[in-house]
């Protein structure tokens, strides 16, 4: 089976061939994940009523709704699987949702942040400040897949069976994609924070890739900036898009409340890093 995918105003058109070129990458390097098909001349982009159009070959599985301990495990370890796999890609992309994208978010909904809550703007200026006094700027780097949450990962009886949705994928700190991970797999719906999830996925991370002594102590600072990165975005949407009918927005409390819990953490073996 496969997926006749036609990019529209979401993905930049310049960026397809990093996109796409990495899929295939990761597939040849036995990442399990979808893989662009070629046509005749051997190119995999086309194009479809004036629009760039792929067909990417399906993947089985289904997202899990309630991830348990075991397969954050495996959400570690194929992020690991990830990183070590696109070390010789030849492409890269810069992260446009690094510190100067949260940035550019930041200046279009400071004006209405407090209606979301009246005291956030005052909030995120301090945590801006502290963000960029505290960002680490040499450790290890490399592609990330930068949006791994539960939606954009497959299980099929009760293993996981690929990773998907690769359109924010670039060029990052590896720990900051694990951060990413922590943000989007340990929380559960009420908003604590669960340890034996986040022990679990830390551990399937090292036994691919071990951490390295800066990484382990920036990881509270990385999840402090993904929480603010995720909050952004939605802060961003929730005050600029108009309701409707086919708009989902996500609520940016969630975040905020993420964003709260790193600030305490002192040390990454708080989180169950070993």
């Amino acid at each position: 089976s496969f997926i006749l995918t036609i990019y529209e105003k979401r993905v930049d058109e310049a960026d397809l061939p990093f996109f796409l070129g990495l899929m295939e990458h990761l597939a040849g390097k036995g990442v399990s994940c979808p893989l662009p098909v070629h046509q005749r001349d051997g190119a995999v982009i086309g194009r479809l009523a004036r629009k760039p159009a792929a067909l990417i070959t399906f993947l089985e599985g289904v997202s899990l709704r309630r991830p348990d301990a075991e397969s954050c495990r495996e959400v570690g370890k194929a992020l690991g699987e990830l990183h070590v796999a696109s070390t010789d890609f030849a492409l890269s992309r810069p992260n446009a949702l690094a510190m100067d994208g949260w940035r550019t978010l930041w200046a279009g909904a400071r004006d209405r942040a407090h209606e979301v809550e009246p005291s956030l703007t005052a909030e995120l200026d301090e945590e801006f400040r502290s963000l960029a006094e505290s960002w680490p700027n040499a450790l290890p780097a490399g592609v990330i897949h930068a949006d791994l949450f539960p939606d954009n990962v497959f299980f099929l009886e009760g293993k996981l069976s690929g990773l998907i949705d690769f359109y924010f994928a670039c060029n990052d700190f590896y720990a900051y994609d694990l951060s990413i991970g922590l943000n989007a797999w340990c929380f559960e719906k009420d908003g604590s924070f669960n340890q034996t999830k986040s022990r679990a996925l830390l551990a399937g991370y090292q036994s691919v890739r071990p951490l390295s002594e800066a990484e382990r102590e920036a990881l509270p600072t990385l999840c402090r900036g993904s929480a603010l990165r995720f909050l952004l975005t939605r802060l961003y949407d929730w005050l600029t898009i108009p309701d409707g009918p086919l708009v989902q927005k996500r609520d940016p409390l969630e975040y905020i409340s993420k964003l709260r819990f790193h600030r305490k953490i002192s040390s990454a073996s708080e989180y169950g890093l070993s």
